[in-house]
């Protein structure tokens, strides 16, 4: 059977894949797994449950809201919230469990459900699929005073933009920031911390209707991101995507600064306070490879995970690190966060740009990006991507031609039906080309 939990929860086409049933069964499970393994002597079990403004949120909210009240877990309803705020709720009020539903950057028909155990920290795979097992399971369900109460709590939005914004005394006055919140879970979160920091803040795509986001905007759409940052003479854009786990930047001269160049201004920062723990990074083997030589250049550590937030959050769990991320905008401070917080990780790059008196084009010239092509191959069989010997094939002669000069990753999404190939090469079309033939490849070998 195939494991119902991706490497970022479950997610799927709502009402579709991820139905109401689905999703109430799912939060039973999670009830019995995550919230009777504590002790409640002195307190009922109670869970902390968010979501973004997809309009499936509204009915899968409430399918989630019934499981767990069903199974006698009192739920404190927060609405719409950015993941990172869910995820610190869980944590600061004490919660037994949290939810968060979103399918972060997916498309708006798409949702997903992700849940979160004690300390607002990411399940591990045996939790996911203990939750799995239990899934239908008979149970012995509450009745009279034992069922769960629904409180609602969006008041403690607040007390995660105070948190976040706690972790800087620096002001941003001065600064022009224009925000793309994706239409999404921070768009009102997000603008807010900035401008009670002192930033001039310009929003666009922050007018979420159910329908509108990621559509066109976002971190994964962002030229009208660009167009506006030139137009309105800001110093820096900040793009988040559905959920505003992570963010992604645009300079003043409208060129977009990408999660690498984000994790490397933070770490020079870090180093140079000197709370960069064991003055090591942890990153992905996504990372560009301009990022591991500029790291290596200034005598910063890193160690490379495989891709997935929950893989770096391990790494510096593991190893006591304070600092990790991916390409893709997903940064983690765990000195405030058990997760990737786009809002937070905002902040402090633009805490760095006014500290500094540097553009963000100068503060990310840090690293030099190799050119990098990424071709997602929809349509395809992404479980047999290890039993090709054709893909084996190319893939070893294309990196017999870069001749140590660039790489070749190849590797199924963990979030969505497709085989990502990814390739650096020393120039555009060298890596253009060589990402075209192995996706070529892919799309022979492994076509449904």
């Amino acid at each position: 059977m195939t494991r119902l939990f991706g490497t970022d929860g479950v997610r799927g086409l709502a009402n579709r894949d991820l139905t109401a049933e689905l999703a109430l069964d799912l939060s039973v499970a999670a009830a019995h797994v995550l919230a009777d393994a504590g002790d409640f002597a002195d307190h009922r079990p109670f869970a902390v449950v968010g979501r973004d403004p997809r309009a499936s949120g509204e009915f899968l909210e409430a399918a989630v809201v019934a499981g767990l009240a069903s199974a006698g877990i009192d739920v404190l309803l927060v609405g719409v919230a950015p993941t990172p705020a869910i995820a610190y709720l869980t944590a600061s009020t004490g919660a037994d469990l949290g939810v968060m539903l979103s399918a972060s950057h997916n498309a708006m028909p798409d949702n997903g459900i992700k849940f979160f155990a004690r300390g607002g920290h990411k399940l591990a795979d045996d939790i996911e699929d203990a939750i799995e097992n239990r899934l239908e399971e008979p149970w012995d369900r509450p009745t009279g005073a034992a069922v769960g109460r629904v409180k609602n709590a969006t008041h403690l939005i607040e007390d995660y933009i105070a948190h976040v914004l706690q972790t800087t005394s620096q002001s941003l006055a001065g600064l022009r920031v224009v925000v793309d919140a994706a239409n999404g879970a921070a768009s009102y979160a997000a603008p807010e911390v900035y401008r009670r920091a002192g930033a001039d803040v310009i929003e666009i795509h922050c007018a979420p209707d159910g329908i509108n986001i990621n559509d066109n905007c976002g971190s994964t759409h962002m030229g009208d991101l660009q167009r506006a940052v030139v137009e309105y003479g800001a110093h820096v854009g900040v793009a988040h995507d559905g959920d505003a786990d992570r963010f992604l930047a645009v300079d003043a001269n409208g060129e977009i600064v990408d999660g690498d160049q984000i994790i490397a201004i933070i770490a020079l920062a870090m180093r140079d306070a000197d709370t960069l723990v064991n003055n090591t990074v942890v990153g992905t083997v996504m990372a560009n490879l301009g990022f591991k030589l500029a790291m290596q250049r200034e005598g910063i550590n890193l160690i490379e995970t495989a891709v997935g937030d929950r893989y770096v959050l391990e790494a510096m769990r593991d190893g006591g690190f304070n600092l990790g991320g991916e390409q893709s905008g997903h940064v983690i401070l765990s000195e405030f966060a058990t997760t990737g917080d786009g809002t937070l990780t905002a902040l402090q790059l633009l805490a760095r740009v006014a500290a500094s008196g540097k553009s963000l084009a100068e503060l990310s010239s840090v690293m030099t990006r190799l050119p990098q092509v990424l071709i997602n191959v929809k349509g395809v069989d992404k479980t047999r991507i290890s039993s090709s010997a054709a893909l084996s094939d190319i893939v070893a002669t294309i990196e017999a031609e870069l001749a140590g000069e660039g790489r070749v990753l190849l590797r199924p999404s963990g979030t969505e039906p497709l085989v990502r190939v990814m390739v650096e090469a020393p120039t555009a079309e060298i890596a253009q080309s060589s990402a075209e033939r192995i996706a070529a490849v892919v799309t022979a070998e492994l076509a449904l």
